[in-house]
């Protein structure tokens, strides 16, 4: 792209006031001279958007008075973390323990009697009522109750499930970190 020698060397002329403006605005001259190198390659780019005849400097400066509270807005959400040891502190779940979870589900499924796990699947996966159910098995609203509870207790005995809420509730490192924060 080739710009106008006039529009360059006001550009040019303009850069000295542009850096000071950033050193007083950033109190950094690395991070100053940073934010000018930006400022002139955004005028570069988009220099057909400048009028012709209006202030080149007063256009630099708020391109580059844009820029500098555009980055003040998004590292103020950033956190310091220069030797690393934020991130080093910093632990992910494995993401694969509720896959493993859902297969051992899928098994000990497969393993429920046929009517139990219909009335199961229907009352608990499906979210029909027990009248429904039972409408659609065919059958009285008390025997899907029972085998809904026979299936219930067969498949916690099925993934070795001794306390229900420790089993199915949070683990203990989310647990202890729950009761760290409160």
């Amino acid at each position: 792209m080739s710009i106008d020698i006039d529009l360059r060397d006001s550009m040019l002329k303009a850069t000295p006031n542009l850096r000071a403006f950033a050193i007083s605005l950033t109190n950094n001259v690395d991070r100053a001279d940073d934010l000018v190198q930006e400022t002139l390659m955004r005028a570069i780019a988009n220099i057909d958007r400048f009028q012709p005849g209006t202030n080149m400097q007063a256009w630099l400066f708020t391109i580059l008075r844009n820029l500098f509270h555009s980055e003040y807005r998004k590292r103020r959400r950033e956190v310091e973390d220069a030797d690393g040891k934020y991130a080093a502190a910093l632990s992910v779940q494995p993401d694969q323990l509720p896959h493993l979870d859902f297969e051992d589900l899928q098994k000990a499924l497969a393993r429920l009697p046929h009517d139990q796990r219909e009335a199961l699947l229907l009352v608990g996966a499906s979210g029909f009522s027990y009248e429904q159910a039972a409408e659609i098995c065919g059958c009285a609203v008390g025997t899907i109750k029972s085998r809904v509870n026979r299936a219930r207790n067969r498949l916690a005995e099925l993934m070795h499930f001794t306390d229900m809420e420790e089993d199915l509730g949070p683990d203990r490192v989310t647990l202890s970190v729950m009761h760290a924060v409160a």
